[in-house]
């Protein structure tokens, strides 16, 4: 397989690994947006939102209490965060590996782009 979260998951690709367990890897993202921008990605590779089956659910929940353990550590849960997933290229989906960004920082704004 040719999937770049793979490959970070793996090993094979560096990056700055802030948290990891038997579910997840939580990694800077290399293109921020905000002060504070980390990447939550399963371990199990599954390409869009739209491929997530019922025996998922647990993990989607999972990395959502990731992100909200990692906005306490990163000192921005009192200020505010916002965590975002994106579903396909025309929502602006780059790699087809699920994942969850984690913003914080910075006030966010209304609508996002």
């Amino acid at each position: 397989m040719d999937c770049l979260f793979c490959k970070i998951i793996s090993g094979d690709i560096p990056a700055k690994v802030i948290f990891q367990d038997d579910l997840v890897v939580a990694f800077d993202d290399i293109n921020p947006q905000a002060p504070q921008h980390k990447l939550i990605v399963p371990r199990k590779h599954i390409a869009t939102l739209n491929d997530l089956q019922e025996e998922d659910n647990n993990l989607i929940g999972y990395m959502a209490q990731t992100a909200k353990q990692l906005a306490k550590n990163l000192n921005i849960a009192e200020d505010g965060y916002r965590i975002v997933m994106n579903c396909n290229a025309g929502a602006g989906q780059t790699v087809f590996h699920i994942h969850m960004h984690l913003l914080g920082g910075r006030h966010m704004t209304w609508p996002p782009g």
